[in-house]
């Protein structure tokens, strides 16, 4: 019996565009984005303003409660990490994280001509597979 994993799509947003993607999405400087995103029901997540809201509900709540505190409190507070999540952005589907296989090929297939346009430097496809995912390191834990 095979395993259904479900999927995400991630942009990366040039430096020139990702202020605007992560304050102003309908912002007519990003509209093809925004376009390919309305028509799969789709919003854009900025990794670093997850992160930073991460952190600030596990300070509230009690960061014993959040595993990954650690690790997410070390990650916004290194300014190279920062500069590179503030370009990284998460695709949510009908406000899901994650969603069918089927979402994710028909989202990047549609997004993929805009890589090296000039907004989008990178497209990539993530499973929730652990296997294929980073864990924190120990220290971090």
């Amino acid at each position: 019996m095979s395993e259904e994993w479900e999927y995400q799509i991630r942009l990366n947003i040039s430096d020139d565009f990702a202020e605007i993607a992560r304050t102003d999405p309908q912002n007519a400087a990003i509209a093809p984005i925004a376009a390919i995103l309305a028509k799969h029901h789709a919003a854009l997540s900025n990794q670093f303003d997850a992160f930073v809201n991460y952190v600030t509900e596990a300070e509230k709540q009690g960061v014993e409660h959040f595993p990954l505190y650690k690790w997410t409190k070390a990650t916004i507070e290194d300014p190279a990490k920062k500069a590179k999540h503030v370009k990284s952005f998460s695709i949510y589907v009908e406000g899901e994280e994650v969603y069918p296989k089927a979402a994710a090929d028909a989202l990047e297939a549609d997004l993929a001509p805009l890589v090296g346009a000039g907004v989008v430097e990178k497209l990539s496809k993530h499973d929730t597979n652990p296997a294929n995912n980073p864990q924190a390191p120990a220290h971090l834990r």
